[in-house]
């Protein structure tokens, strides 16, 4: 059977901390950041849980 492989977008993308929990970034920071005020431009910063439905789809996706 060959070995099971990390998918690496994925990886790259979320990170899982010691407990379980998947954390991600939040969209909409590459570009038209001019546009957008100081408070949201700082929001947009801060990482965020995935839901529970979305944890089971990242975690098949991870360890396939």
């Amino acid at each position: 059977m060959p070995k099971r492989k990390t998918n690496k977008s994925v990886k790259a993308r979320f990170k899982i901390t010691k407990r379980g929990i998947i954390l991600r970034k939040r969209a909409g920071q590459d570009h038209f950041r001019a546009k957008k005020s100081g408070g949201k431009r700082r929001q947009l910063r801060q990482t965020i849980k995935l839901s529970k439905a979305d944890k089971k789809a990242i975690i098949r996706y991870l360890y396939r």
